[in-house]
């Protein structure tokens, strides 16, 4: 009898204090690709039990490069630091759809095959965007020529050349298979930043129902070239309300997870605005998320050179505050940028000011790396 009773306070505690995603574990959830394999499923239910514990930290390129290095096996610059792997890893495959042997930043797509296989071994996750270019014009992702979207929907004039790239990343996606030949899930990320207007399938260069329609036929052409690893993350920049959020969202059906990118800039030394608008656009996809059953994440953010020597837990723990996401990936580490001379990176390395504060982030019970989730996702 008592041990009834507990059973029912903790329910009624936990339903009045929590939304339904945040501890949603039982077996009916469900992808909205309905024939996703065995192990994306589990993925997807295990992403939800974890979101209620903390929230898993990602870093970009991760084990490709850091500061003052470039492939060197096993190496990373968060293990550096913390002894520990990143949760998740952040891969990008543009130049993929070029036939390119490295993508956007010179990471060989054989190289990047490695890591994620090498990761998924030890229980790490990966994430995948693509700055695809412009097959309207040929030039890269930045290129926002307005209407170019339109033109890889079925009848556009670039619409047989859209399907020949997602032909080679269904290729792709298929060839990410772990030590059991199983494929490997993949948290794929396309059409990111769609509220920004700087790429060419952003705001204001193609209209809502052109950029529903090339997401689904997106979603559908993969299945259909039997692709069922990836769990979907729709992905924006800022916004302010949650119609913005929701003007170019594909459907419940065609979504797995809600997401946004934030940086710190220059002109906000103390952070307080990055926390003010992290906080107000956290709220916002928080209840979207409850509403619609969906997992919710920040699926890029930094401070550039992180100048900070406490950011971690005085500015970015106090912007994700007590909302419980599913991971955060920081940008990537790619340490001396020539063209623009000067340091670009996002996490710390041995040595970097925020590198203690980084320490005392790490071993919080809530930040969750590689060895706090390896024993759940197995």
């Amino acid at each position: 009898m008592k041990k009834y009773f507990y059973s029912l306070l903790i329910t009624a505690v936990l339903g009045v204090s929590c939304s339904a995603r945040h501890l949603n574990t039982n077996t009916n959830l469900s992808l909205s690709d309905k024939k996703a394999t065995a192990e994306t499923v589990l993925l997807y239910q295990k992403l939800h039990k974890l979101a209620a514990k903390g929230f898993l930290f990602g870093h970009q390129d991760d084990l490709a490069y850091g500061v003052n290095w470039k492939y060197e096996k096993g190496r990373s610059d968060i293990k550096d630091v913390t002894g520990d792997y990143p949760a998740v890893y952040g891969w990008d495959i543009a130049g993929l759809e070029k036939g390119d042997e490295n993508n956007i930043d010179g990471v060989p797509f054989a190289k990047m095959k490695q890591y994620i296989i090498e990761a998924d071994s030890r229980g790490g996750i990966s994430t995948i965007s693509w700055h695809f270019d412009n097959p309207a014009t040929g030039k890269n992702a930045w290129d926002n020529t307005p209407n170019s979207l339109k033109t890889i929907l079925p009848e556009g004039k670039n619409h047989q050349k859209y399907t020949a790239w997602l032909d080679k990343a269904a290729a792709f996606f298929l060839s990410l298979k772990d030590k059991k030949g199983k494929n490997i899930p993949i948290l794929f990320r396309p059409f990111h930043e769609l509220t920004g207007g700087w790429f060419w399938w952003g705001k204001g260069n193609c209209t809502p129902e052109e950029f529903k329609s090339a997401w689904k036929f997106t979603f559908e052409y993969l299945q259909k070239k039997g692709v069922h690893n990836l769990i979907y993350v729709y992905n924006t920049s800022s916004f302010n309300s949650k119609e913005d959020f929701l003007t170019n969202y594909p459907g419940d059906d065609f979504a797995d997870m809600i997401s946004f990118d934030t940086y710190q800039n220059n002109n906000d030394k103390s952070g307080q605005k990055f926390i003010d608008e992290v906080q107000k656009q956290l709220k916002i996809i928080d209840e979207i998320g409850a509403e619609k059953h969906k997992l919710t994440a920040i699926a890029e953010a930094g401070y550039e050179a992180v100048p900070d020597p406490k950011w971690w837990t005085e500015t970015l723990l106090k912007a994700i505050g007590d909302y419980k996401i599913s991971y955060i990936l920081l940008w990537r580490n790619h340490g001396w940028q020539e063209n623009e001379k000067k340091m670009h990176y996002y996490a710390p390395f041995k040595g970097q000011i925020s590198e203690k504060d980084f320490i005392d982030f790490y071993n919080l019970d809530k930040t969750l790396f590689e060895k706090d989730i390896k024993k759940e996702l197995k």
